[in-house]
């Protein structure tokens, strides 16, 4: 969008619980089609549902980067039982794991939501208070299920674009498409429009 600037989305989403085969598959689809737009990745550096979208985007060829709730990468592995190997960089915000969510929103251009549990609805509230982009994998179970009711019992005006598909390839299309029209009215790094 920028001259020599990669576009940086942030995949959140269920890190436990039961995960179907189908939901994992969905997962590593998206990290695909993440690769084939040679956008950066970021995750919060957790296992499941984001961890299989990045390591289909890592063996895939693109630039993978964790955001840590640890202090180092001893208590990444041992303390939040976290993967490590499969990521480009890893940075140790030591804020622990509701903290290091503001860091990990505000470096994304896109915030990419699928399946998600109560850690996902609070990466969610902060894309939506800071007027992100904002990509819903729908059919991936959990938070991305209800954003729409989220959305509308929420019923507030941020700066914030929330899209819904249930394919990846045609949500990271839109997802590029709009950030595009961002970016050209800077809306994309602009504050969000006050409260209504």
């Amino acid at each position: 969008m920028f001259q020599g600037v990669s576009t940086k989305i942030g995949v959140m989403g269920s890190a436990g619980g039961y995960l179907s085969p189908e939901v994992l598959a969905k997962a590593t689809r998206l990290g695909e089609e993440l690769a084939s737009h040679d956008c950066v990745v970021l995750t919060g550096a957790c296992p499941g549902l984001p961890h299989a979208a990045a390591v289909a985007a890592h063996e895939a060829g693109a630039l993978v980067v964790g955001v840590s709730p640890a202090l180092s990468l001893i208590e990444h592995i041992e303390r939040y039982n976290s993967p490590y190997e499969e990521y480009d960089c890893i940075i140790y915000t030591g804020s622990g794991l509701m903290g290091r969510e503001v860091a990990t929103i505000r470096s994304c251009d896109i915030v990419l939501i699928l399946g998600g549990r109560s850690g996902t609805l609070g990466e969610f509230a902060i894309a939506f208070d800071e007027g992100k982009l904002i990509a819903v994998l729908e059919g991936t179970g959990g938070i991305a299920d209800h954003i729409h009711k989220i959305v509308e019992m929420i019923d507030k005006q941020t700066n914030a674009d929330v899209i819904y598909d249930d394919d990846p390839k045609t949500l990271l299309e839109k997802a590029m498409e709009l950030h595009g029209v961002r970016v050209t009215e800077c809306r994309a790094y602009g504050p969000p429009r006050p409260d209504g």
